[in-house]
């Protein structure tokens, strides 16, 4: 139970992360339908329970896997053994028929008379949300698998007023009339549930129970989680993945029960079916069932289909002159009907305040069923884009069963290769700024540059990136990386400033970071951008520095394995011989000193029976009688407070003590574990609190003493 809740927790953090870092949403794929194959495996030809089997089997049905085959056989056999018995529960029964409805195992004529007038019974009489859910959901799968007949509930507004009487004023319900806790879970079986009895009901249930229904259906959603990108959940202690998809089945099944109409708002059903899209593949498989289940519930309903904006792929690249391609479907990837694809705007990162495109209407291909943007403006140009969509039906009709959302923001990276200029590398003379030695670089390909300085002289790099119209281009890394040929590196920063991006590397100045050390230094240079096609990482060739000796009270340089993946070899193995135990007295002299410990005691019973001891003032009420019984109770807990004391200050280990028995065959070994934050401050704050215990329950008990003796002077 643990392990599950740590998965839904897990997989709703995921959602979380997925949500808050892109509006990407891509339909159910064959990377689910491969997913699911791996997740519902039966052993050895079945499930562990039909609940498992149902959710496996409904799973695979809606994702066309035909695994049927596989687990009929011995299914079925537990499909007829549930439904031929009268002493399976109700839950066993309902999922027994709703594996049957897929597996077909019983149909026909063979009617399961005892389930039925269970089922029955159970409706007429239940006081339980969940009895009520499993019977009438039972029974309308009879109904359905089973022709010729008759279930009509008789008393349905009865059984409807019932089921009603459960719901709470905020739109969640309980499930039982003696529990007052409310659940948003609960919601969903019940509006499946009183989807079964109007389906069930031999005439028209009150219109003004199913409005107030409705009512209660969008208080609901009021308690809606939402993110910024317009996706929403509900969210309790089974779940979000759970819980939100109890609620879309009993919307889908209320809404499909006989002439019901709900209308919900089209933002709200395009933020469901996006929350479950945005999950990813669960690999919890009630998760899995219930995302895909759910997805199958928006797909099929009678309020509104949503449909879902997906790209192929969310990367042009200018070098190989991409088009943009859209796909636009339903949450399982059905074909969407006739529409077009608009893109109203495409705004980027470095100038948000205008659009580089603006209303452009996107091309169909009807082979790939893909909406497409072959050209762009001359002024579009690498880096990092906000495109918004929109979306338009064509047919009047199709706006009344299909809902899109108002505006789409998709995140685009645009990427090109970057033109390299005026690259060059030159050593300059310290004071005048004159330069010594230059060479022209070719950052295409490696180099063999050699050069020579000592620590007066300045190293300078410089080069001129620019994108494919022209633009400056500034990238993410441009670092330069100086490797001594005793493996000792050294990396700097290249900055860009203007249109040109230069370092200068003054040696004087950076004598004590290079440790002294002269000799032959490696050069690399790095560039790299997310936008950048042609990154690189360019060995440019060598120099020879002349360096000062290095000081005595110098930094030595760090010392540099050979190989320096050994870092991550396993460590030597770490071996640690124990102390010797104390030798300990023999076993005999032990028990003489415990019987000298133990007689005192025994001489103290002995002398308060001789003294004649008596107890006839001990309370006898029950209120009295309990605050003596605390006194005596807390005085002896502020003397054993006093001892686990004493022995964690005598003993800095737990006290093990072997008793020997002459009743027992084997030692008794008792383990006495002192706390380890029994400190002198922890025993005087324990002993303040039953200082105060005692305080109040002596108080009490002397009171009672004293009014008792005066009521016997007086008498």
């Amino acid at each position: 139970m643990m392990a599950r809740s740590l998965v839904r927790f897990l997989v709703l953090i995921l959602a979380v992360a997925i949500c808050g870092a892109a509006s990407v949403y891509s339909p159910i794929s064959d990377s689910h339908r491969s997913a699911a194959q791996d997740v519902f495996v039966p052993v050895d030809g079945s499930y562990k329970s039909l609940e498992e089997a149902y959710e496996a089997l409904k799973t695979l049905e809606i994702l066309g896997i035909d695994k049927k085959s596989h687990v009929s056989s011995v299914t079925c056999e537990n499909v007829v053994k549930v439904l031929g018995s009268s002493s399976s529960t109700l839950k066993d029964a309902f999922y027994a028929l709703s594996v049957n409805g897929i597996l077909k195992c019983k149909t026909g004529e063979d009617v399961p008379k005892d389930i039925v007038s269970r089922l029955q019974g159970v409706v007429k009489d239940a006081k339980l949300l969940l009895d009520f859910y499993y019977s009438v959901r039972g029974l309308l799968l009879v109904k359905e698998q089973f022709s010729g007949t008759d279930l009509s509930l008789g008393d349905a507004e009865a059984i409807f007023h019932s089921i009603k009487a459960l719901s709470q004023s905020d739109g969640k319900w309980r499930y039982s009339s003696n529990n007052p806790e409310s659940s948003t879970f609960a919601a969903g079986l019940a509006f499946e549930t009183l989807a079964g009895v109007i389906s069930l009901a031999p005439s028209d249930i009150d219109q003004s129970l199913i409005q107030t229904l409705k009512t209660g259906i969008l208080k609901l959603f009021d308690s809606i989680e939402k993110y910024d990108d317009g996706t929403l959940y509900f969210d309790e202690s089974q779940g979000p993945i759970s819980t939100t998809a109890s609620v879309i089945r009993g919307l889908t099944a209320f809404a499909a029960s006989g002439s019901t109409e709900l209308n919900l708002p089209g933002d709200k059903i395009v933020g469901l079916a996006k929350f479950f899209l945005g999950v990813g593949i669960p690999g919890d498989a009630k998760d899995f069932f219930n995302q895909i289940d759910a997805l199958a519930c928006l797909e099929d309903n009678r309020f509104s289909v949503p449909l879902i904006l997906s790209l192929p792929s969310t990367v042009i690249s200018l070098t190989k002159k991409e088009p943009l391609k859209v796909k636009v479907s339903t949450v399982l990837g059905s074909k969407a009907p006739a529409l077009s694809v608009k893109l109203t705007q495409a705004i980027s990162s470095k100038t948000k305040a205008s659009s580089v495109i603006k209303n452009q209407e996107l091309k169909f291909d009807a082979d790939s069923a893909t909406y497409f943007l072959d050209s762009f403006p001359t002024s579009f140009d690498i880096g990092k884009y906000t495109f918004v969509f929109e979306i338009l039906l064509d047919d009047s009709a199709s706006e009344k069963a299909y809902i899109t959302e108002a505006q789409t923001e998709v995140p685009i990276a645009v990427t090109g290769a970057i033109s390299i200029e005026n690259a060059e590398i030159a050593v300059l003379d310290s004071d005048v700024g004159s330069v010594e030695s230059q060479k022209k670089l070719d950052l295409t390909k490696d180099g063999t540059v050699s050069l020579s300085a000592n620590h007066l002289q300045k190293l300078r790099l410089s080069f001129q990136l620019s994108s494919p119209i022209g633009h400056v281009f500034k990238p993410h890394q441009a670092f330069l990386k100086l490797k001594h040929e005793s493996q000792v590196e050294h990396i700097f920063l290249v900055k860009t400033s203007g249109k040109k991006a230069e370092l200068v590397l003054d040696f004087l100045g950076l004598v004590e970071k290079l440790y002294y050390l002269s000799g032959k230094y490696e050069i690399q240079l790095t560039i790299g951008d997310v936008s950048m096609e042609n990154s690189l990482l360019r060995n440019i060739g060598h120099i020879e520095l002349d360096l000062p000796e290095r000081p005595e009270k110098a930094s030595l340089p760090p010392l540099r394995s050979a190989d320096p993946y050994t870092r991550y070899e396993p460590k030597a193995e770490i071996y640690h011989i124990f102390r010797v135990p104390e030798k300990l007295p023999a076993k005999q002299l032990s028990l003489v000193f415990l019987g000298l410990i133990v007689l005192p005691f025994v001489a103290f019973l002995i002398g308060l029976m001789q003294l004649g001891v008596n107890v006839k003032n001990f309370p006898s009420s029950v209120g009295p009688a309990t605050s003596a019984l605390l006194f005596h109770g807390g005085i002896g807990a502020v003397l054993l407070l006093y001892v686990l004391f004493w022995l964690k200050a005598s003993f800095s280990k737990p006290i093990l003590l072997k008793i020997t028995s002459t009743f027992c065959i084997k030692n008794l070994i008792l383990i006495i574990l002192i706390p380890p934050q029994l400190d002198l401050f922890t025993t005087l704050k324990a002993l303040s609190l039953l200082g105060v215990f005692l305080l109040f329950v002596g108080h009490r008990t002397l009171s009672h003493l004293a009014s008792a003796t005066n009521k016997l002077k007086s008498a």
